[in-house]
Formats: structure tokens, sequence, C-alpha cells
């Protein structure tokens, strides 16, 4: 069986690529860059971009299963090019965003209920993998933890349950392997959730040493956002929004990865110790 993996270049992507050759299947990956040296050398390694549709006929070709990630703006063409292949199951990365109550306002569960609902629509049997904040985000910190030891943001006390890339690739990749999935949305998030402070601590641990926890205002903190975010003001809004209502607020922990596999997800001092480099 061929599995074809879009976002091939994510933290996400990489990490449904390791799992799926892991588990003895052909593996595809779709990249806007398929020139990258990083990538996988047991995996094939073709271009596609899902912004220019035309891409991914060629890279379907003989796939019986594809990992999508969310563009809404082509996902009519995406989805006919997908039944035209004969593809028997798809799991698409999405958010947990959209099982909250701004659903509706919310610019990033919006972008993402765009693609499940034409999933929904179409022949084409599916997964969706409701992911909550990844873990990986806080790499937005990376840069400043390196130069001068200090993370700069507003609301220390802020809460995220941050899911582990690994355990979003190994619920994907039960469901691109095993019977059973078609039409079910799992929603994942970290095992438990730590406040923005607690997240700095264990980045310091997993480091070796103590990082200063800086706090800012919340506008001088949209500049690291846009750079970050890619500049989409409703975006960086949304993300802004995400810190005031969990402010000295647990986010409910909602664990697929236990609930699948009776194995608890990684938390996220887990989750420092392997990005340990990252922030060295």
């Amino acid at each position: 069986m061929t599995i074809l993996v879009t976002g091939g270049r994510g933290h996400v992507g990489r990490s449904v690529t390791r799992k799926l050759l892991a588990a003895g299947e052909t593996v595809r990956v779709g990249t806007s860059d398929p020139t990258d040296t990083s990538l996988s050398r047991d995996a094939e390694v073709v271009e596609l971009d899902l912004s220019r549709p035309q891409t991914l006929s060629a890279a379907l070709r003989g796939v019986q299963r594809v990992f999508l990630y969310a563009d809404p703006s082509t996902v009519d063409q995406q989805i006919e090019a997908m039944e035209l292949a004969g593809v028997d199951h798809v799991t698409l990365l999405s958010t947990r965003s959209l099982t909250f109550r701004d659903a509706d306002s919310n610019p990033i569960a919006r972008l993402h209920v765009a693609v499940e609902r034409a999933l929904g629509q179409s022949r084409l049997p599916w997964s969706f993998l409701r992911a909550g904040t990844f873990a990986t985000n806080t790499l937005q910190w990376a840069r400043l933890i390196r130069s001068d030891n200090t993370v700069r943001a507003p609301y220390p006390q802020s809460h995220a349950a941050a899911v582990h890339e690994d355990d979003i690739a190994d619920v994907a990749t039960l469901t691109l392997t095993q019977r059973g999935h078609a039409g079910a949305a799992y929603v994942m998030s970290g095992p438990e959730s730590n406040t923005q402070r607690e997240q700095v601590s264990l980045i310091g641990k997993a480091i070796g040493r103590e990082i200063e926890f800086e706090e800012i205002e919340p506008e001088t903190y949209r500049q690291t956002l846009s750079r970050w975010g890619g500049g989409r003001e409703e975006v960086i809004n949304q993300l802004l929004t995400y810190l005031v209502t969990w402010n000295e607020r647990p986010v409910p922990v909602v664990d697929a990865l236990q609930q699948l596999t009776g194995r608890p997800g990684r938390p996220y001092a887990q989750w420092a110790v392997d990005h340990a480099d990252d922030f060295r």
C-alpha cells in the first residue's frame, strides 16, 4: 500500500512519514520543495503544492491513502483528484478549535471546517484528527532562548494542553493502516495542561539552564506572532484570544492516544527533551 503524506516538510508530516515507514508502508512525501535533502531517503519525494491542485494528480498516481493538511482554497479540486485516483481513505489534520463555542468566529476553525465539510460530502472515506495546540508552536521562543536565554510573552499563567507531533503521528498512522476509523473524528490534546511559565521552565530543565520569562504587553507580542504566523491579522488576533481565554485556566485534556492505544500521550516535558537542540 502506498500512502501520500502532504505537507511533508512540516513537523507532523515528517513524524507521520517516519512512523509509516517504520510500520512497513510505502510512503510518498508531497512537498513544494522536493529538493529538500532533509526529507527521508526511504520515502519517495514528489512535488506537491495544494494551492496548485494540478500537482496533485501526478502525486496521487498509485496511491491508496492520503494524510492531508487543510487548504480550503482548492479543496474541491483536491477531492475530485482523490476520487478519480481511487483513494480509499483520507486522514485530515484538523483542529480542536472547531469543537469550542466560538468556532463560528474563529478563523482557524473556519479554515478547517470548510475542508471537513467538503470531505464529509464526498465519496471518500475519512478520519479527522482534531488536534489542539501543537507543542511545536513554542519553537517561536527558540531564537530568543538561544541568543538571550529569555522568553518575552504576555500572560505567563496562560495554559495550553500542548500536543506532541509524535502523538498526532501515532494516531494518524493508526487511521491510515488499520480498519475501523472511517467516519471518526478524534479530538487530541497533550496529556496535561501547562502554563507558559511552566513550559519555559521545562525547556530550561531540558537544556540544563534556567530561562528567564519576561512578561510583555500583548500588543508588543503581536510582532512576534506576526513573524511566526505569517502576518495574517485574523490569525494573530485569534492566537492572542487563546492566551486571554486560558489565562489562569487549565485547558481540558482529551487524550485520544490513550483512548485508542491505552498509552498516555507524551507530556510537554518529553517534547522539550526531544527538541532540546532547537533551544541550545
